[in-house]
């Protein structure tokens, strides 16, 4: 049996009927494209994400307060714990003799709008407050300027570290912003820093945002809730470093003994499991939308070929009388189903790879990815289509008699 003889059969055949191959193969990409898609997307998002944990990196830890579990689980009802006061992180930070560098920071607000001269932003600039560690425990970096000086933050000076796109938005013509006062809920800061570009990630404000000196922030607003992160340089020591962290700060919190802790002590890698689970679960929602699609795309190009088959009757007689064997008529009508799919698989692998990624980009901002592995599982899912698509049409036709067949009008 010549299988390249078989495949130019498939090809001419596929030539003959451009239109209805154009559709068929089309309901192919449509599902393959959705499949591609969605997990491109996923991944390019998760991977956005992933960028924005990093900034602590995987020797940091962070102690905040536990999220609220209000109502009934399980028909008990949880206690709401009470965010950490500045009060507290400022103790902890004062009697903590660990092997690690702590820094207090909080969130003042995500609806910020500031003004330097005639410009103004829109109010949509995240605004956080930090003290003179902040920016050396989460990995951030200045491309030009300075830190806060340990006796600013202590303080409460008005002075404000920059994010590129504030920049953008109040610099015009390249001005530099170093020294300049921009307008701040009403107050006037001190530009001293501006921050290294990132581009824009998942919570944190990307680079739409500010950073001032948590005495500074009290001075606006006092929070009501602030977050402890701590690096520690060795990793060997970070385990023994968080006991040690949650031995004191329970102690600061006065948590009876053998209760629950009234706030969370996680690994930045904790965080990169939770997101790798999330992930899970999106990927197997995307995975059962593309195959329910797929499945439909499949019925829809069985019923084709068996209306091709029965098109096809007296051509296939013809064959069988010339000496084709039905194993070579099974093989001619399951490739050709194949070469199908492969078209819509193809189509379906480069839409999928574009609509993923301008998802990606819109709602995370991230690259774009190439995603070797979700189109390599779209051309063998196209190709298992082909095969599950095409084997009933090709069993149907090697099984036609001749005589029969050539009586067929």
């Amino acid at each position: 049996m010549n299988y390249f003889h078989l495949l130019l059969e498939a090809l001419q055949s596929i030539k003959s009927n451009l239109l209805r191959v154009f559709l068929t193969s089309a309901i192919i990409s449509i599902g393959i494209s959705s499949l591609v898609g969605i997990l491109t997307s996923i991944d390019g998002i998760k991977s956005s994400i992933s960028d924005s944990f990093s900034d602590l990196g995987s020797n940091t830890y962070t102690i905040e307060s536990k999220r609220d579990n209000r109502g009934r689980s399980s028909g008990i009802r949880k206690k709401n714990q009470p965010p950490i006061k500045y009060r507290e992180a400022k103790e902890f930070k004062k009697k903590y003799e660990g092997v690690g560098l702590i820094t207090v920071s909080t969130v003042v607000t995500s609806i910020a709008e500031l003004k330097y001269k005639s410009e103004t932003t829109n109010p949509n600039v995240f605004v956080e407050a930090g003290d003179e560690n902040y920016i050396s425990v989460k990995n951030i970096i200045l491309e030009k300027g300075r830190n806060f000086r340990k006796i600013e933050n202590k303080s409460g000076v008005f002075v404000v570290l920059i994010g590129s796109k504030v920049k953008s938005a109040l610099f015009k013509n390249n001005e530099d912003p170093i020294n300049k006062y921009i307008t701040v809920r009403g107050n006037k800061f001190r530009v001293i820093g501006l921050l290294e570009e990132k581009g824009s990630s998942f919570g944190g404000g990307g680079d739409n945002r500010l950073i001032i000196p948590i005495e500074t922030s009290r001075k606006l607003k006092p929070s009501s809730n602030y977050v402890i992160n701590i690096r520690v340089d060795d990793v060997e020591k970070i385990s023994d470093d968080i006991d040690y962290s949650t031995y004191l700060f329970k102690i600061l919190r006065k948590d009876p003994l053998g209760s629950e802790l009234s706030f969370t002590i996680e690994k930045n890698n904790s965080l990169d499991s939770e997101l790798d689970e999330i992930s899970g679960y999106l990927k197997t929602a995307g995975f059962a939308i593309a195959i329910i699609t797929l499945l439909g795309a499949s019925i829809g190009l069985m019923n084709i070929m068996l209306v091709t088959v029965t098109e096809r009757t007296r051509e296939i007689g013809i064959r069988k009388a010339v000496g084709a064997t039905p194993k070579v008529i099974k093989y001619q009508f399951l490739i050709e189903s194949i070469l199908i799919c492969q078209i819509g698989g193809l189509g379906g692998v480069i839409l999928g790879l574009i609509f993923g990624n301008l998802v990606t980009i819109y709602i995370g901002g991230g690259s774009f990815i190439i995603p070797w592995l979700w189109m390599s599982v779209g051309i063998l899912v196209s190709t298992f289509v082909g095969v599950l698509s095409g084997y009933i049409p090709a069993s149907k036709a090697s099984k036609l008699d001749p005589i029969e067949a050539l009586r067929f009008e």
